[in-house]
């Protein structure tokens, strides 16, 4: 039996604080093209309705920027997904900005609620904000705090506007009123850009992070084994790869690039070693934003990545 794969594509940029993320997509199928592959070719893609003309209004909330725009993106994310996964298929999600993972996983939770999931985080940042901590007001930093359902009212900074509150109440409750997912059930690989509010939760709730250097003491496959076993009470998990865990001297073609991250040769080992997992009920890339790279380099080594870890599901299951 093989893995049914539908590819879904959200050219959503709402959420990131740089323009061009929307167009990711199609930087990776022009670098298939470059690189003579047929991987498009294969794959019937689903196309998520996305919110981006949001973007032509202007922006009212400051703490959560484009938040309507935001909460519609997930919550057709969330039924596209929902629908996937009662289907049995395999959803390889490419999306834009990161802030759509949220609905990617209210989306697997709905389908199956009472599947413990666990969530794998190739990131250089944690993604745990919300409107009440975030210093930028760019929702791509908030899908996780969303899904662990918390305000994190004990890192408090900012007063968010009433009607930001009540659109950052109704994204938590996509899905039903209630966790999505428990803080403990994420593992985060190469997070390396935090801020306090993000340290406090990962501190209490104990989230572990495999650094860039102990992905290179320990070796890819160690790494992906650990990253698993800490998760080997959960019934399915979902693998999150946003490009900017790339070190930022290759993911130059991203919004927020930081340095000490990956190489695209362990980015591209440790997808393919993760997705082996038969628990893998889905992976996603993110974040390849085009208009800030002119040689598409970003896009090709993206593209390679998702190539070998797609070829990694298919010949291991």
């Amino acid at each position: 039996m093989m893995r049914d794969i539908k590819l879904v594509e959200v050219r959503s940029e709402i959420a990131a604080g740089t323009r061009g993320a929307s167009l990711g997509i199609d930087a990776l199928k022009i670098a298939s093209l470059d690189k003579l592959s047929d991987f498009f070719t294969r794959f019937d893609p689903i196309n998520v309705q996305d919110a981006n003309n949001y973007l032509w209004k202007g922006n009212r909330h400051p703490q959560a920027k484009y938040i309507e725009g935001v909460y519609q993106v997930l919550k057709n994310v969330h039924s596209t997904i929902e629908s996937l996964r009662l289907d049995k298929k395999f959803p390889i999600i490419l999306a834009g900005d990161h802030s759509t993972a949220a609905g990617t996983i209210m989306g697997i939770k709905a389908a199956h609620p009472e599947k413990r999931l666990g969530v794998i985080w190739i990131d250089a940042h944690a993604d745990l904000h919300t409107p009440y901590t975030t210093p930028s007001g760019n929702m791509h930093g908030m899908p996780l705090a969303m899904c662990i359902h918390t305000d994190n009212l004990d890192c408090q900074v900012n007063e968010p506007m009433e009607e930001t509150v009540q659109y950052w109440e109704k994204i938590k409750n996509i899905g039903g009123n209630f966790p999505k997912i428990k803080a403990e059930d994420i593992v985060f690989i190469s997070v390396r850009d935090t801020e306090e509010p993000e340290d406090y939760l990962m501190r209490q709730y104990g989230i572990k992070n495999f650094t860039t250097e102990e992905v290179r003491a320990l070796g890819v496959e160690k790494v992906a084994k650990s990253a698993l076993e800490l998760i080997k009470d959960c019934d399915q998990v979902y693998i999150s790869f946003d490009v900017d865990s790339l070190d930022s001297s290759i993911s130059v073609g991203t919004g927020t690039p930081v340095p000490n991250g990956l190489t695209v040769e362990e980015a591209l080992k440790l997808n393919a070693e993760l997705i082996k997992d038969k628990r893998v009920c889905c992976w996603e890339i993110v974040e390849v934003n085009p208009t800030l790279d002119t040689e598409n380099l970003m896009a090709e080594n993206a593209f390679d990545i998702l190539e070998a870890t797609t070829r990694s599901l298919v010949e291991n299951f």
